[in-house]
């Protein structure tokens, strides 16, 4: 059964999340709620709300099907996206100083 799943990227640090069955928000694609055809529309406004209380930003939905250890999202784009990211960031790797942004002259 193919579903979908709602995701977002948390407002603090861009990390991308997605929403769980206890409506928290999750870093982990497998613990996010699979919802039904019926179901996904709810989903989804639950997301939306928490763009509106500033947690998330971007919320939508994306197909994803039941794999063994969770939701797996069914594009490529973003089973690349639930790996996180695919260059450093600060803080997350070691990213050598060269590439910070150059300082204004």
């Amino acid at each position: 059964m193919t579903g979908q799943i709602v995701t977002a990227n948390r407002l603090t640090d861009g990390v991308v999340v997605f929403l769980t069955p206890a409506a928290g928000w999750s870093d982990a694609v497998a613990e996010a709620a699979l919802f039904d055809t019926a179901s996904a529309a709810e989903g989804l406004a639950k997301g939306q709300a928490d763009v509106a209380r500033h947690i998330v930003v971007g919320a939508y939905l994306v197909d994803a099907e039941p794999g063994p250890a969770g939701p797996v999202p069914v594009e490529f784009r973003e089973r690349i996206r639930a790996r996180g990211p695919t260059v450093g960031v600060r803080g997350a790797f070691d990213v050598p100083a060269a590439f910070d942004a150059p300082a204004e002259v």
